[in-house]
């Protein structure tokens, strides 16, 4: 991913922020949002369908919300902290709902993974979230 070079490529002085932690974030999410949606996928694969529908839902749910959240961090112009804050705090509550959910079709392979990928994100999320002022 080029998040980091975008980030030191911006014109701008992003402030106080952690580039590092604020990378980190960006990419997690966007792993995040790729592992729900083949997750979904995967899940609607399965002979028992019917029973995957509430991880279906969340995993699309976290997806959508990790690719807006990463779209809103990588924008700095007239940045909002508290909107970060909101953004992040959502983010990180649709990724333990949704690494729960998996964890509990974990006999999947593709939920394991799942799960992983939204305790990452959401770890990503808070660590940036100290950060904030």
């Amino acid at each position: 991913m080029q998040v980091a070079e975008m980030l030191s490529a911006y014109p701008r002085d992003l402030g106080r922020v952690d580039r590092e932690k604020l990378t980190k974030c960006i990419e997690e999410c966007l792993r995040c949002a790729e592992a729900c949606t083949a997750c979904a996928d995967a899940c609607l694969s399965e002979e028992n369908v019917k029973e995957l529908a509430k991880c279906i839902r969340t995993d699309l749910d976290c997806a959508d919300i990790c690719e807006a959240t990463a779209r809103v961090l990588a924008r700095h112009t007239g940045y909002d902290a508290n909107l970060t804050r909101a953004v992040l705090e959502a983010c990180a509550q649709a990724c333990r709902a949704c690494g729960d959910e998996c964890e509990r079709h974990s006999m999947h392979a593709h939920c394991a993974v799942c799960a992983q990928a939204c305790r990452d994100c959401e770890r990503a999320c808070r660590d940036l979230m100290a950060t904030l002022g």
